[in-house]
């Protein structure tokens, strides 16, 4: 499991299983798709040396990577109120940095690889719906050689309302050709499957991910259709639900 887990374990505790039409896939980007922690990890580790402060823990940047610039820069400047001014530059300066940065150590799970290129066999599309600026998420896409397998790219730009609202989960189906019933969602996040679910969709927490530390709601309470330990565990269940036998050439 990934090291970032802060919740308990989840093996043996999946709410139900997937089924049939599954037209397509979407992902959430960060920690679902493309472990990126990496990189966060090492440029804040870097910008904490250069503002010759203590620099967090692993543990700590992974568990806070899905909610934004902001929560990264608080890390580094904790001591900063979220209405502090000094804020706003911080995050610019952050993201420079990391737009700089962000594909030397970041990539698709290992384990979802022979999952996305079955899906493309099959010709089942995928594609990203995510909370990530489309400047920064089209780039890391691109480095990492997948833009042109993603079929679809949706982020905060094109929307008026961001996950947990289902607007970008509707978008994508549409850009897709596909009824939102078809499609499912992966992602690591509570909101991941508040829009998921909202827009009608099958969900599969990502249990592998960066998972929010909230002692107060376990992973099943977050009311998801399966939940999965490892990034391998998904392509089994999408076969199994289309009445595919598990073979990956």
């Amino acid at each position: 499991m990934t090291q970032g887990q802060l919740q308990e374990p989840i093996s043996g505790r999946l709410p139900g299983q997937l089924h049939g039409p599954i037209r397509g896939v979407l992902f959430d980007l960060d920690g679902t798709l493309i472990d990126t922690a990496p990189d966060f990890i090492r440029i804040i580790h870097q910008l904490c040396r250069e503002a010759q402060v203590p620099a967090p823990s692993a543990e700590a940047i992974r568990a806070q990577v899905s909610e934004g610039a902001r929560a990264m820069v608080r890390l580094i400047h904790p001591e900063l109120m979220v209405d502090d001014p000094r804020l706003l530059a911080y995050r610019e300066a952050f993201l420079k940095e990391y737009s700089l940065q962000q594909a030397v150590d970041s990539d698709v799970f290992p384990g979802l690889n022979p999952c996305l290129s079955w899906l493309e066999t099959q010709h089942i599309p995928w594609g990203i719906v995510t909370n990530k600026p489309r400047w920064l998420a089209a780039a890391l896409l691109n480095e990492l050689g997948l833009t042109t397998r993603c079929a679809v790219l949706v982020c905060p730009d094109d929307v008026t309302h961001t996950k947990p609202d289902p607007e970008p989960m509707f978008l994508a189906a549409s850009q897709l050709g596909l009824p939102a019933k078809d499609l499912i969602y992966v992602g690591d996040h509570p909101r991941d499957i508040d829009a998921g679910r909202a827009a009608g969709m099958q969900t599969v927490l990502a249990g592998f991910g960066y998972l929010p530390p909230n002692p107060l709601i376990t992973l099943a309470e977050w009311g998801a259709t399966v939940i999965i330990d490892e990034p391998e565990d998904l392509l089994p269940l999408i076969q199994s639900a289309i009445g595919t036998p598990h073979v990956v050439s």
